[in-house]
């Protein structure tokens, strides 16, 4: 019996990031699949939100190439884009004045006409995500009443409601406690693989994505190696991601210990 056959959703090719002409980060190579869970780890400052914010569209690349659904990022129009990719930045919410239901409604922008009225499939777009997200309990309550973990939540069922093949979220279990950064890492690998989305995020949880993620790129300023964390562990890519004096990465545990 014939395996189906993923489809590409995103292809990185030699790509070179940062600001104007000052490089962050380059020699940067991945390929991402629908219904893949991925995230991109390393050090403070080396290019974890560039690298997304690039990938979004946010800011230009420096050189290389970007391909989604194998078409040129650049080719794309911006309605286009807004099609086949949502992102959840780090950036506050413009208005936490709106209903839990209105801001998950944004993501149909897309696609609603000029004076953006939603039709019967926006609506029902804007349930399934309120229902995959567990918030029916919430969709009425303002935006300000939520706690960071339940906010949080809500981005991820806008960027569910825009229903794109890509999802990129910066840092989506900042400021929360260790139950609900699980939570939140669990709910994302389940709704890779029950929708089919391909999501890509940044984090500074290494050992969570280990467990978690299908796929891993760390960036590391060199060769920034791509794969699955079973075969980074197997290779040595985490024992070289922090200075070896201060930290050590067990291979055994997939996790990092203080040098005392």
């Amino acid at each position: 019996m014939k395996t189906k056959k993923q489809h590409t959703a995103l292809e990185v090719t030699d790509l070179c990031i940062g600001y104007g002409s000052i490089s962050v980060c380059d020699n940067i190579n991945f390929t991402l699949l629908q219904g893949e869970l991925t995230a991109i780890v390393g050090g403070n400052g080396i290019g974890k939100s560039t690298l997304l914010r690039t990938l979004g569209n946010f800011q230009s690349k420096i050189s290389g190439t970007i391909k989604i659904d194998g078409k040129n990022l650049g080719n794309h129009n911006t309605l286009e884009l807004a099609s086949k990719i949502s992102v959840v930045l780090t950036e506050p919410v413009a208005s936490k004045n709106m209903t839990v239901t209105e801001l998950i409604a944004l993501g149909r922008q897309p696609y609603t006409n000029w004076i953006g009225r939603l039709t019967k499939k926006d609506k029902t777009q804007i349930n399934k995500s309120i229902q995959l997200l567990e918030l029916e309990d919430l969709k009425n309550k303002r935006c300000f009443e939520l706690s960071d973990g339940q906010l949080q939540r809500v981005m991820i069922a806008r960027a569910l409601a825009q229903d794109t093949h890509v999802i990129l979220l910066d840092e989506p279990t900042t400021h929360l406690d260790l139950y609900h950064k699980v939570q939140i890492l669990k709910l994302l690998k389940f709704i890779a693989n029950k929708t089919q989305k391909t999501i890509l995020f940044t984090s500074h949880e290494i050992e969570m994505t280990i467990q978690l993620s299908d796929k891993i790129l760390i960036l590391n300023g060199k060769e920034n190696p791509f794969d699955e964390p079973c075969k980074l562990i197997e290779n040595k890519h985490f024992e070289g991601l922090f200075p070896k004096d201060a930290i050590a990465f067990d291979a055994q545990t997939g996790s990092f210990r203080i040098r005392k």
